[in-house]
């Protein structure tokens, strides 16, 4: 199949969004599907305000429309409601296009804390945006019930994945040189130092030991000055962000806005166990539908939550982290996939059936 995935979230960026589109791309490519990215590289950009790091495409709109008329896709799909998607969104509604979209991200959160708009003009902006797609995949159980009781249509439920061969198990944390040497236990924060990550809840922790953070963003220079305790280490080739993941005896996870936390796996899938709030994003991780934790340890004071989690086997993370797999992620978004072209009738996609009537498609998996 000829898929075009348009998404403002791509390399060089680093963030759990573009994890998870660049292993989506290659274990869709490796299936057989033709995959064509359109993404901010391939136009004029400028910097996101308030949030170094993020380049956006400016004005994309002819140029989406110019590379979707030259590739022809079978599918189309929107990762991400920036620039590039709101283009796409325009030329699938123009032609009568049938698409899908992605929830990643909870961006009215993210507008709340920075900008201090409302949240419920955030999610009208977005319930607006997602409102003619055939399928809006969201990562986690518990995000989708949010966004169905905000109005939400055509959810359906996708998980993530992890590379359990680069994140490989170590069980015991093994030192990494370049961290130096650091008192025990290390607890170790990877991700973006950013307003929705609640990274301070962390940092002020009175926890034995040494904190290590991973990662930049628009709050770093003025964390590190407050925290200069801490060990920062910015942004790491991912080889190496495996050998920090494999050093540390427990990864905190202190965001309560995420929408699934792709670096929770990674840590577990190194032995690392993980100690966060019972939130969305951890109990799709870490929790079971019979109450279970694995992996880790949830609690309301998270302080409490690192001390127990210092006593999880690594294998038990370990364990918990082969339940995802990337294989397995790539076939459910595609059996949600829907052709373009509007048709009357019924056909089978992927394992699932493609309903179109009254140009609105739904899609029901086998899953």
């Amino acid at each position: 199949m000829k898929i075009a995935l348009i998404t403002d979230a791509w390399q060089p960026q680093v963030n759990g969004v573009v994890t998870t589109l660049v292993e989506l791309v290659r274990e869709l490519t490796n299936a057989g599907h033709q995959v064509e990215v359109i993404h901010p590289g391939l136009f004029r950009t400028r910097p996101c305000p308030g949030y170094a790091g993020i380049d956006l495409a400016v004005r994309p709109r002819r140029g989406v429309a110019l590379k979707l008329d030259a590739f022809q896709p079978e599918a189309i799909h929107l990762a991400t409601e920036g620039p590039l998607g709101w283009a796409a969104r325009s030329y699938c509604l123009k032609r009568g296009l049938a698409f899908t979209t992605a929830f990643h991200t909870k961006f009215p959160e993210i507008l709340k804390a920075a900008l201090k708009l409302p949240l419920s003009w955030g999610y009208a902006l977005f319930r607006h945006f997602h409102k003619p797609s055939s399928g809006v995949m969201v990562p986690t159980d518990g995000v989708l019930r949010m966004l169905a009781q905000r109005g939400f249509k055509n959810l359906r439920s996708w998980t993530h994945g992890v590379d359990t061969a680069l994140f490989a198990f170590e069980p015991l944390p093994r030192p990494y040189a370049p961290m130096g040497v650091l008192v025990r236990p290390v607890s170790l924060f990877v991700g973006r130092v950013s307003y929705e990550k609640n990274i301070e809840a962390f940092l002020q922790l009175d926890i034995p030991g040494t904190k290590v953070v991973c990662g930049v963003g628009p709050l770093e220079a003025s964390l590190r000055e407050r925290y200069r305790q801490v060990r920062w280490m910015g942004v790491l080739p991912r080889d190496q962000l495996a050998r920090v993941y494999a050093a540390a005896d427990v990864f905190v996870f202190p965001s309560r806005s995420e929408t699934f936390g792709l670096v929770m796996l990674e840590a577990m899938a190194t032995g690392t166990p993980v100690a966060a709030y019972p939130v969305d994003g951890p109990l799709e991780v870490m929790g079971t539908p019979a109450g279970r934790c694995y992996g880790g340890v949830m609690h309301a004071d998270l302080q409490q939550a690192c001390y127990s989690a210092l006593v999880v086997p690594r294998h038990e993370a370990r364990s918990r982290a082969l339940d995802f797999t990337w294989a397995h992620s790539a076939q459910l978004f595609a059996r949600y996939l829907v052709p373009v072209r509007q048709i009357s009738g019924c056909q089978q996609l992927h394992g699932g059936a493609t309903c179109v009537k009254d140009n609105v498609t739904a899609v029901s998996s086998n899953s």
